[in-house]
């Protein structure tokens, strides 16, 4: 992804098996941020998808790559991340499930995307540009990628302004300890606008989230926390109690503001 922020050499998986296998038990297989194929399809309402060539940036294990071939009358998807794991897993979901001649899975370090320009037709990303701390070189990378009518269809983690995080956004970041990069919907409509994109929306999904994220905080606790414990530890499962805790007060706050967005090349 276009990051300028960390070098190749700097950059270590932050997504490793143990985090896979957690995310994974929280939010279904092949799944590493919350929803589900539910939340996929009101991300990609309306979308035709016949005949297209679609990168997923972010792919994770591969969860909406696969779901997304299966379900749409696609030419082709592309998987791409940075973190070597999780294309691993991606890989070989794909190969067991014999849809390698649609589907391909590509890792490779931060920065420009390894595509030419022009080779896509839709491009798909799920709660992974938080990531990406350059929001401008992104979109202006995602534009380059992008056939002439070509689609951006995407959803990511926000926060609702821009300047200093409140304190309690600080607790949460720091929780999480990941190498988030948040903006606002402004700032990211801006960077959709330079980069050449028109017709640009932004939903902000806040209420949907703050619901389930409570939810995910019982679940946690109560009925996965045996089961959960066990496939990757008891000190994971309350660190990450700990993090949804966090990260509750600034859902309910508002600052924290998961989104749609959506944008075309003209």
């Amino acid at each position: 992804m276009a990051d300028k922020a960390q070098s190749p050499d700097e950059h270590s998986a932050e997504y490793d098996d143990k985090a896979i296998r957690f995310l994974e038990a929280l939010w279904g297989k092949g799944y590493l941020s919350p929803g589900g194929p539910d939340e996929v399809d009101r991300i990609i309402d309306g979308v035709d998808f016949t005949g297209k060539t679609v990168l997923d940036i972010g792919c994770g294990t591969g969860g909406i790559t696969l779901y997304l071939a299966e379900k749409k009358p696609l030419k082709s998807i592309t998987g791409f991340d940075v973190e070597k794991p999780v294309i691993r897993v991606a890989n070989q979901r794909a190969i067991e499930l014999g849809v390698t001649e649609r589907v391909k899975f590509i890792q490779a370090e931060p920065g420009i995307l390894p595509f030419d320009d022009a080779s896509f037709d839709i491009v798909f990303s799920k709660d992974a540009i938080i990531h990406v701390h350059n929001k401008e070189a992104f979109f202006t990378d995602v534009f380059r990628v992008l056939r002439t009518g070509g689609m951006f269809v995407a959803s990511d983690w926000l926060i609702s302004h821009d300047g200093k995080p409140s304190e309690a956004m600080e607790e949460y970041l720091k929780a999480e300890g990941l190498s988030f990069g948040m903006a606002s919907p402004a700032r990211y409509e801006a960077a959709m606008h330079a980069a050449g994109f028109i017709e640009i929306l932004t939903d902000n999904r806040n209420s949907w989230y703050r619901d389930v994220a409570r939810e995910e905080l019982l679940r946690l606790g109560g009925p996965l926390y045996s089961s959960v414990s066990k496939a990757v530890g008891k000190d994971c499962v309350d660190g990450n109690i700990r993090t949804w805790t966090a990260m509750q007060k600034v859902l309910d706050s508002g600052e924290h503001c998961p989104t749609h967005l959506r944008a075309k090349k003209p």
